[in-house]
């Protein structure tokens, strides 16, 4: 059975940085590729970070230059470290890995950022 488990939201006001854990179980995350994705009330879930098994990585324009994704492979864990934060960060988080053998998402982890 493959679960990954998000941890690390929280309440944070406007500038403060929070980071974010992803460990995965069942699967190696080595072999997967990694992403972030935020998911505000009534909007669409959106993508943050991405980090691939090769190692590229790509951030969505909103969190460039605040927002960094890194993984540990021997903790089999991800990871989002989030800097000046802003109201507009207010979400849920959810990490996915998608592999060879699928696609699999954790349960989320809140962030509010409050102004």
């Amino acid at each position: 059975q493959v679960t990954l488990v998000e941890s690390g939201g929280g309440s944070v006001q406007s500038g403060g940085s929070l980071r974010l854990s992803c460990v995965a179980s069942g699967i190696l995350l080595g072999w997967y590729d990694v992403a972030w994705y935020r998911q505000a009330p009534a909007n669409q879930r959106e993508l943050v970070a991405q980090s691939t098994g090769g190692g590229n990585i790509k951030y969505a324009d909103s969190v460039k230059g605040r927002f960094t994704i890194s993984r540990d492979n021997a903790k089999n864990t991800a990871y989002l470290q989030m800097n000046n934060l802003k109201p507009e960060d207010t979400a849920a988080y959810f990490c996915n890995a998608h592999g060879i053998t699928g696609l699999f998402w954790g349960q989320g982890t809140q962030v509010t950022v409050s102004s």
